[in-house]
């Protein structure tokens, strides 16, 4: 005969696996949703080439942005999205403080994590990383690099460019060291 504390852990962990399956199956349904949002909009799937961004913030980034034209540059879209430091200046003093965080926190939840994953897959994107990270700590680093994609990103919707595009014709085009942007003559 079992005893009948052992059966009420066997429940316990019978109920467990039930829920845990139960919310594995809520998880693949609200990603196929997703999936099948993004279908309808061109612009995010062409922000997912990004390595790093996901279907939810492609979608996410283009539905909270709404009309990528409304703004000129990318220090307004790291403004409206909270990513720029609050400042506070007096005279000859300038003070920057921590972030605004303005516009939408889920959005930006999503940028930083990105931005995280980015960091891991793009060797350039690594080293500014550490590089920021040492001089001004982990965190502000961590903020720092969901600006710079939230900047890419837009300008990725506003030039119509997919990430290899981008790569193609970036600021860096051309560089030495870079292998972008240069032909070989080794025909």
């Amino acid at each position: 005969m079992i005893p009948s504390s052992a059966m009420v852990g066997f429940n316990r962990s019978n109920n467990s696996n039930k829920s845990r399956r139960h919310r594995l199956a809520q998880s693949a349904s609200l990603s196929q949703a997703i999936e099948q949002e993004v279908e309808k909009y061109p612009v995010a799937q062409r922000l997912m080439t990004h390595p790093g961004v996901g279907a939810l913030t492609a979608l996410a980034f283009v539905l909270i942005i709404g009309d990528a034209e409304r703004f000129q540059c990318g220090k307004q879209i790291a403004s409206y999205l909270g990513l720029v430091p609050e400042e506070e200046s007096s005279g000859e003093r300038r003070r920057l403080g921590p972030i605004s965080k303005q516009g939408s926190t889920v959005l930006r939840f999503f940028l930083v994590e990105a931005a995280q994953v980015t960091v891991r897959s793009d060797p350039e994107w690594r080293s500014k990383f550490f590089h920021l990270a040492m001089r001004r700590g982990r965190k502000i680093a961590k903020v720092a690099m969901a600006r710079r994609l939230a900047v890419r990103l837009f300008w990725m919707w506003r030039q119509e460019w997919d990430y290899e595009q981008w790569k193609k014709f970036s600021p860096h085009a051309g560089q030495p060291g870079t292998g972008v942007g240069v032909q070989s003559n080794t025909e």
